[in-house]
């Protein structure tokens, strides 16, 4: 049974359709605010910033999801309730997820610290009244891109094993 991130009319398609300039098989994500002194390189992404700030956050989510579930060891979001609930998880660590119509990702330490100061965002606090030192709420406003964040974030998952 298809769960609810991949049933029928939820999965898109945004890489580039055929041959052309650029890399093969998809687009380059555009300029990052910010790239420089927050602190991490600047990665190319396969969706265009332009594509996906035009969209709701939740299909923002949906296209990471898609996106990143055919990776190895990277399961979708479960249903139910619970924390982690919209959770993407790299065996079974949830390292990406979506809350309050906003992206949260497990970074480490010293990345979250570049990132909220740099304005990105705020420490994600799970309603407990204590900010988490190693996760990040991303700003609704920031012109980060969310693929490579999410990618950063898988990557520390992994480093975690």
């Amino acid at each position: 049974m298809a769960s609810p991130w991949q049933q029928a009319g939820r999965r898109r398609n945004r890489k580039s359709p055929g041959p052309g300039p650029g890399p093969p098989g998809g687009r380059v994500a555009g300029p990052r605010r910010g790239a420089g002194p927050v602190g991490a390189p600047v990665y190319a992404g396969r969706v265009s910033e332009s594509d996906t700030r035009a969209l709701p956050p939740e299909d923002r989510f949906q296209d990471l999801v898609d996106e990143l579930v055919g990776t190895d060891g990277v399961t979708p979001p479960r249903s139910g309730s619970g924390f982690g609930r919209s959770g993407l998880r790299f065996q079974n660590k949830i390292f990406a997820m979506f809350v309050r119509g906003r992206l949260v990702l497990k970074l480490p330490a010293a990345r979250v610290d570049a990132l909220v100061t740099a304005g990105e965002g705020v420490r994600f606090d799970a309603n407990k009244g204590t900010p988490m030192k190693e996760w990040l709420s991303l700003d609704p406003e920031s012109g980060l891109a969310w693929l490579p964040l999410a990618s950063e974030a898988l990557e520390f998952a992994r480093s975690a094993r």
